[in-house]
């Protein structure tokens, strides 16, 4: 009885002190295309959001922007509206959130997908998505009958690159002779939210071998989870766990945590505890990682797992490099 209590009292407190600093403290994010219910990136960081709204009592002011040149007005509209603390989604928000960060010098912001930017002011957050897309590779080489696996990206760009050579290196550890087919939906912000594309680029990389299907593409991979799950293949989910997505047609998912960076950005902030910098996030770090659950369990065997395992210790204890096509922008593999 005692812990009931003292849950509730810490509860209650939470809400006072959420409530008591509204005022002063208005944290704001900025969507980026495709919105917050894309069931990929952008809804993975609303159920950071969500959490921090939870646990605090303070409300997060939103806004889902439809193309390219809503970005910097909506952070501005933000900042007018008395936003203390904002994120951006996605590196589409580089430029917008350097030029507010830097006409704002007293406001704190973080942007998630970025590292190359210098503002005092500003939280930049990267995740090493080649380590995690290296476990699914091994997972989709072992899982495939055909020899033959399948890529596709969102908008073509060395951060997606970055996912797709990362599979391709973990799938040609597993055997040099698999045949990794990569497509990407197209060169500009359009190209996350387009899911009839994502499936016609998924139906024609399984016309051609293909029997397990990655995709990094936002709102578009929804399409090409339909394609793999309509013609009796698999596909791999990614950003957010997609397993439920298809149950029994989703192999695994490559989880990354951009909902711990905007609960963190928020929580630090609302605490007095922000610090500008970049931060780096890969497996060892948690920030990346694969999904086994109740709706992909039968299809990952024990042999599949213990693999992945091997994988992800031996990137963990630098005996295994992951190729970071940001770094060096070609896939040697």
């Amino acid at each position: 009885m005692r812990n009931a209590f003292g849950t509730l009292a810490v509860v209650a407190f939470s809400l006072v002190f959420g409530a008591a600093q509204a005022a002063d403290f208005k944290p704001a994010v900025i969507y980026d295309v495709g919105g917050k219910f894309d069931k990929s990136f952008n809804e993975a960081v609303f159920n950071g959001i969500r959490r921090f709204t939870e646990e605090t009592g303070v409300e997060v002011m939103e806004h889902e922007v439809a193309n390219e040149a809503q970005r910097r007005q909506a952070m501005e509209r933000m900042i007018r509206r008395g936003a203390t603390v904002l994120l951006g989604v996605g590196f589409g928000q580089a430029d917008a959130i350097n030029a507010v960060a830097e006409a704002n010098p007293d406001k704190q912001f973080s942007i998630i997908d970025v590292f190359w930017l210098d503002q005092p002011n500003l939280r930049q957050y990267s995740f090493k998505e080649h380590e995690g897309s290296y476990l699914v590779g091994v997972a989709a080489a072992m899982k495939s009958e055909s020899g033959t696996i399948g890529f596709v990206g969102g908008m073509d760009s060395q951060a997606i690159r970055k996912f797709a050579c990362g599979y391709v290196q973990g799938a040609k550890s597993v055997s040099a002779d698999v045949t990794v087919l990569q497509d990407m939906t197209g060169t500009t912000p359009a190209a996350w939210n387009d899911p009839v594309k994502g499936a016609e680029l998924a139906r024609r990389q399984i016309d051609r071998g293909a029997d397990v299907v990655y995709q990094a593409a936002g709102g578009t991979g929804i399409g090409v989870i339909k394609a793999a799950a309509d013609a009796g293949k698999l596909a791999i989910g990614v950003d957010s766990n997609q397993n439920h997505l298809a149950p029994g047609s989703v192999l695994t998912s490559m989880v990354k945590r951009v909902d711990l960076a905007a609960y963190r950005t928020f929580m630090d902030a609302m605490n007095g505890e922000f610090t500008a910098g970049i931060r780096s996030l890969g497996l060892a770090e948690g920030g990346v990682g694969w999904a086994v659950d109740e709706h992909n369990r039968a299809l990952v065997s024990g042999e599949i797992e213990a693999a992945v395992e091997k994988a992800k210790q031996a990137i963990i204890s630098g005996a295994v490099k992951v190729h970071n096509y940001e770094e060096v922008s070609n896939c040697p593999f």
